[in-house]
């Protein structure tokens, strides 16, 4: 059955789209929904002038969710919670601890809207994502401290790279080999041209 969207539906398509999807999606969940209307002639029309407004609307509710982007992009949340051994967290840091924390310094946004790819089980900082509008997302900073002010104990840095005040001899010679085996082959290049 073709019905025309009327909304954004997961897995199905977004608003205005002429979809083709199967009769008991269409007649049990998006027409009663509200959701999608049937595709006929008279419908397509009417939904083209609707369209023109909608896409109006669409942008300028975009313009909007950019500014409150904009605005909230690189905030810094802290949020303390109970801390056992080795830094662990007594459960964890939800969305809805993350939503509560933005109100708290004046931004309204909802926790399905932060994107966490996991709960927060450990103390330090993460970087989240917050969604939005469709293509509008911003980034924030979630400090998770102990309920004394504990914070993460810094990991030390290991690498592989030899500092060059460290770098010995035997790293050297395997160079200064090539080279001399260079230079004997030059020369026994140049005997043998005698």
């Amino acid at each position: 059955m073709r019905v025309i969207l009327t909304t954004d539906v997961e897995s199905v398509g977004k608003m205005g789209e002429i979809k083709e999807v199967k009769n008991g999606l269409a007649r049990n969940y998006l027409i009663p929904k509200k959701l999608a209307i049937i595709a006929t002639l008279g419908n397509m029309k009417v939904w083209e002038q609707k369209s023109n407004i909608i896409n109006k609307r669409e942008e300028a509710l975009k313009i909007e969710a950019q500014g409150f982007a904009s605005k909230l992009d690189g905030t810094s949340v802290t949020i303390p919670a109970k801390v056992g051994e080795e830094e662990k967290l007594f459960g964890s840091v939800t969305s809805q601890n993350i939503s509560e924390a933005l109100k708290e310094l004046g931004f309204e946004v909802s926790r399905k809207d932060i994107k966490l790819e996991s709960t927060i089980k450990a103390l330090g900082t993460y970087d989240v994502s917050v969604k939005l509008y469709q293509e509008v997302e911003a980034i924030i900073s979630v400090t998770v401290v102990g309920e004394n002010g504990e914070v993460a104990k810094p990991e030390a840095e290991t690498t592989d790279e030899i500092p060059e005040e460290a770098a010995t001899e035997s790293d050297l010679e395997p160079q200064e080999t090539e080279e001399q085996e260079k230079n004997e082959e030059s020369e026994e290049a140049v005997k043998e041209e005698k």
